[in-house]
C-alpha cells in the first residue's frame, strides 16, 4: 500500500487526506501547528490518522510521497530532508488533477486572479454549468473530486500551488499580470517568481486555451521561452470588449482586465454571449477588495484588504476619486515603494501606518511630508483614520503588505476594519 503524508492539515491538506485515502492509500497527516476543530472532525470521520504541534519525522520521512500545504516553504527544515532524498513533494491540486477527467479552468497572476475566478464562476453558474470553486479560494479541490465531484472546476492557482505542480493540466489557462510579490519565499529574486506563474503553461495541448493581457511587459518577455500549442487569447485595453454591449458591473481600469478575462474564458469554454453578458452586469464583486464598507459623516470607508503587493495597491489607489487617507503596513515581502510613491504623493492627503514593525513604510515615505500616524493594532489604526479624514474624502485600507503580523490572515484584518467602521454608525 502506498504511503502518503500530509502536511498541513486546513482546506487542502484535510481534502487531499480524504481523497488518499479513498484511492486506497496509508494516510498520515501532520501538522506543525493547532489543527481547527472541524478539520479534526472531518479526519477523525474518516479515521484518518493525524498529529498536531509537531512533526514526526521519522515517519514523514518514510513516505513515498508528500503532499505539501502551499504555505510551506521550501527552506523548511522537514522539506529539505525530504528533498535531499527524493520524495516526490506535490500539492493538492497536482493529486486531485490525477483522479478526475473534469475540465479545468485556472487563472493565477499577482493581482486580480480572486476577483477574476471569482466572475467565471458566477458565470458559469448562471449558465447552468455543473462547476465547482477551489484553488485560493471556494472549498478544496480533492475534497469535491471525493465527495461532490464537478463537470468543470474554476481554480485560483498561487504560485506556491504552481510551483508542486507537474502533471497536471489546464483546459483554459489565464494569466493576469505578473508583478514583485512574495519575494521572500523566492530568494528576493523576481525571476525565480515570475517564472513559477509562467508554470500555469505547462502541459497544455492544442485544444487548450491560453488567456492572457498583452500589455504585461513581464509576460511580455517570457512569454517567447515557453512556447505553446494552445489556442492563445491575448487581451488589452486597446481592443474592443470582446462581448458587444456589455454592461459591466465592476468600475475601474484593473477590473476592465479582470472583466475581460473573465468573458474570454467564458467563451473559450462555449458559455453563451448571453449569459456572459448577464454574469457581468450582475456580479457583485469580492469581499475585501475594493469592498465599499460604510460613509460615516462624510466620510467613504473601503476595505481593500486583499491588496497584499504594491501591484494591488496602485490599482486602488488609481480607482481614487477622492482625497485618500491610505492605511499601509503588516509583513513586508520584499517590496519597492517606488511604484507608488508618485500616486501617493497625487491621491493622498494621510497616511497611516499599521503593523507590528513600521520603521521601513517610515523611512520612506515621511519624507513625503504627508500627515502620518504610527499604529500597531486595527482599534489604533482606525482611530487615527477618523482624527485624519474630513468629510468628502476616501479612508482605505491597502496595505501592500501580507497581514501575518498582527492578523490570522487578510480575512481577519479586513473584517476587523469593517467591524470597527460599521460600529461608528450605530
Amino acid at each position: 500500500m502506498k504511503k502518503i503524508a500530509i502536511l498541513g492539515a486546513a482546506e487542502s491538506g484535510v481534502g487531499a487526506a480524504i481523497l488518499a485515502q479513498q484511492k486506497g492509500m496509508e494516510v498520515f497527516v501532520s501538522d506543525m501547528g493547532t489543527i481547527k476543530p472541524r478539520y479534526k472532525a472531518m479526519l477523525d470521520e474518516h479515521h484518518i490518522e493525524w498529529e498536531e504541534g509537531r512533526h514526526s519525522e521519522h515517519r514523514l520521512l518514510q513516505a513515498d510521497e508528500v503532499v505539501k500545504s502551499p504555505g510551506i516553504p521550501d527552506t523548511a527544515p522537514l522539506i529539505v530532508k525530504l528533498k535531499a532524498q527524493h520524495t516526490p513533494i506535490i500539492s493538492e491540486i497536482e493529486l486531485a488533477g490525477r483522479y478526475t477527467d473534469a475540465k479545468m479552468v485556472c487563472i493565477t497572476g499577482s493581482n486580480g486572479k480572486t476577483t477574476t475566478t471569482s466572475l467565471i464562476y458566477h458565470i458559469f453558474r448562471l449558465a447552468g454549468m455543473d462547476v465547482g470553486l477551489a484553488g485560493n479560494i471556494g472549498h478544496s479541490l480533492a475534497l469535491q473530486v471525493a465527495e461532490q465531484p464537478h463537470r468543470w472546476y474554476v481554480i485560483e492557482l498561487s504560485s506556491f500551488q504552481l510551483d508542486n505542480m507537474y502533471q497536471f493540466r489546464a483546459d483554459i489557462a489565464v494569466l493576469m499580470n505578473i508583478t514583485p510579490d512574495h519575494l521572500d519565499r523566492y530568494d528576493f529574486k523576481f525571476e525565480n517568481y515570475a517564472r513559477s506563474k509562467m508554470r500555469i503553461l505547462q502541459n497544455l495541448r492544442p485544444d487548450d486555451s491560453f488567456i492572457y493581457w498583452q500589455d504585461d511587459p513581464v509576460t511580455a518577455r517570457l512569454l517567447p521561452e515557453y512556447a505553446t500549442p494552445a489556442r492563445v487569447v491575448a487581451f488589452s485595453e486597446h481592443q474592443p470588449f470582446p462581448i458587444a454591449g456589455a454592461e459591466l458591473a465592476l468600475p475601474g481600469r484593473h477590473n476592465l482586465y479582470n472583466q475581460m478575462a473573465a468573458a474570454y474564458a467564458c467563451m473559450a469554454a462555449g458559455i453563451p454571449a448571453t449569459a456572459i453578458s448577464e454574469g457581468l452586469k450582475s456580479f457583485p464583486g469580492v469581499e475585501h477588495r475594493l469592498e465599499r464598507v460604510a460613509e460615516v459623516d462624510g466620510v467613504l470607508w473601503v476595505n481593500d484588504s486583499k491588496a497584499t503587493n504594491v501591484d494591488a495597491c496602485r490599482w486602488a489607489l488609481e480607482a481614487m476619486t477622492r482625497p485618500t487617507v491610505l492605511i499601509l503596513g503588516g509583513l513586508d515581502k520584499g517590496n519597492d515603494y517606488n511604484d507608488i510613491r508618485q500616486l501617493v504623493v497625487e491621491k493622498c492627503c494621510a497616511l497611516v501606518m499599521l503593523g507590528a514593525d513600521n520603521s521601513k513604510l517610515l523611512d520612506f515615505f515621511t519624507p513625503l511630508g504627508l500627515p502620518i500616524r504610527d499604529t500597531h493594532s486595527m482599534a489604533d489604526c482606525v482611530a487615527a483614520c477618523r482624527e485624519l479624514a474630513r468629510p468628502g474624502q476616501t479612508v482605505l485600507l491597502s496595505p501592500c503588505c501580507a497581514s501575518f503580523d498582527l492578523f490570522k490572515n487578510m480575512e481577519d484584518r479586513g473584517e476587523q476594519f469593517k467591524s470597527l467602521v460599521q460600529a461608528r454608525q450605530l
